[in-house]
C-alpha cells in the first residue's frame, strides 16, 4: 500500500508529525512535508497554509495521493487576543488544504482533530477548541457535498518520547523529577484521557489507507480517563528521588473539563485500539528523557 504512494505531511516538524513521518519512511512512502519553516531534505517543502494561493500551489506540485493535516496552533490559554491566531492555524488552513484536494485523485485525507472538541452542545473551553471543532465540521460538509475522502482523528493527550513543547504535563513533570526539582502542578483533579504516541500513529497509518475512513469523526484515545495527580504520582514513581509534588500551586483553567473518548467507532471502522498502557507508556517516556537530558 505504501510503498512509492506520494504522501503530504503539514506539521511535519511537530510531535505527533515527526514520529508519523519516520513510521511512513519505513513503510516506503515518499514522504513530502510542509512547514513555515525552512526544512532540510529532497521532499521538505515551505508555505504558509492559512494562504489559500500558497496552499493551491503547493498541492499542485506535490499532487498527493494520501494526505495527514497534523499542522495546528495549539494552545490552551483562554485569552481574546489567541483567537485570531487559532482561528487562522487550526481552521483556514484546514479548510485551505480540503479546498485545494478536492476535484483531485487524492485517495484520503486524515485530519487531526482534538479531544477538547465540545460535545453535548457544550460550549467550546477554549479558541483552540472551537476552531478544531469548527474545522471537524468543514471536514464533513467536504465529504458530504464534494465527496472528499476525508476523516478526522480526534486525538486525546499525547504523550511519550520527544514532545517539544516541554511546557506540557509530561515532559514537564518528567523533566522536574529527573532534576530533582519540585513541579508546580494545579489540584490535580482534571480527569484526562491520554495516548501514548505511538498508538497515535498506528491509528493515522490505518485512517490513510485506502480511504476506509472517509465521512469518519473518530476517537483516538483511551476508554477511561485518569486524573492528572494519578498521572503525575505514576511519574514520581517511575523516575524516583527526593523531589515532591506542589500540587495545588498553580490554578486551574477555566472550563476546563474531563476528557473522554469512545474508541469503539475507531476499532469497527479502522481495527483500532491502542496496545501501550499509561504506565509502561510513562516509563518509555521517562527513559527517553533520561537518556536525552
Amino acid at each position: 500500500m505504501w510503498q512509492d504512494t506520494r504522501v503530504l505531511v503539514t506539521g511535519a516538524t511537530g510531535f505527533i508529525g515527526a514520529h508519523l513521518v519516520r513510521r511512513l519512511d519505513g513503510l516506503g512512502a515518499r514522504v513530502h512535508t510542509v512547514s513555515r519553516r525552512p526544512q532540510d531534505g529532497p521532499r521538505a517543502h515551505r508555505a504558509d497554509l492559512s494562504d489559500a494561493a500558497a496552499t493551491a500551489a503547493l498541492v499542485a506540485e506535490v499532487a498527493p495521493e494520501v494526505v495527514f493535516h497534523l499542522a495546528s496552533e495549539v494552545t490552551g490559554v483562554r485569552d481574546p487576543a489567541v483567537v485570531a491566531p487559532t482561528l487562522a492555524g487550526n481552521l483556514t488552513a484546514a479548510v485551505n488544504l480540503m479546498t485545494a484536494l478536492t476535484g483531485t485523485p487524492v485517495r484520503s485525507v486524515v485530519l487531526a482533530g482534538s479531544v477538547e472538541e465540545p460535545r453535548d452542545g457544550l460550549p467550546p473551553g477554549s479558541p483552540y477548541a472551537a476552531a478544531k471543532a469548527a474545522a471537524t465540521g468543514y471536514a464533513r460538509m467536504f465529504h458530504a457535498l464534494w465527496q472528499l475522502p476525508v476523516s478526522v482523528l480526534r486525538v486525546a493527550m499525547v504523550y511519550g518520547p520527544g514532545q517539544p513543547d516541554t511546557a506540557r504535563l509530561v515532559p514537564y513533570v518528567t523533566l522536574s523529577l529527573l532534576r530533582g526539582e519540585e513541579p508546580r502542578l494545579t489540584s490535580g483533579t482534571r480527569m484526562v484521557t491520554w495516548v501514548y504516541v505511538d498508538d497515535v500513529v498506528d491509528a493515522f497509518v490505518l485512517a490513510g489507507e485506502g480511504g476506509k475512513a472517509a465521512g469518519e469523526v473518530l476517537d483516538i484515545g483511551t476508554a477511561e480517563p485518569v486524573s492528572v495527580r494519578e498521572t503525575v504520582e505514576l511519574l514520581a514513581g517511575v523516575v524516583g528521588g527526593p523531589a515532591g509534588l506542589a500540587f495545588g500551586a498553580v490554578d486551574a483553567r477555566p472550563l476546563d473539563r474531563t476528557q473522554r473518548s469512545d474508541i469503539g467507532p475507531a476499532e469497527r471502522v479502522l481495527g483500532w485500539r491502542p496496545t501501550t498502557g499509561l504506565e509502561e507508556g510513562l516509563r518509555r517516556t521517562v527513559a527517553w528523557y533520561a537518556e536525552h537530558l
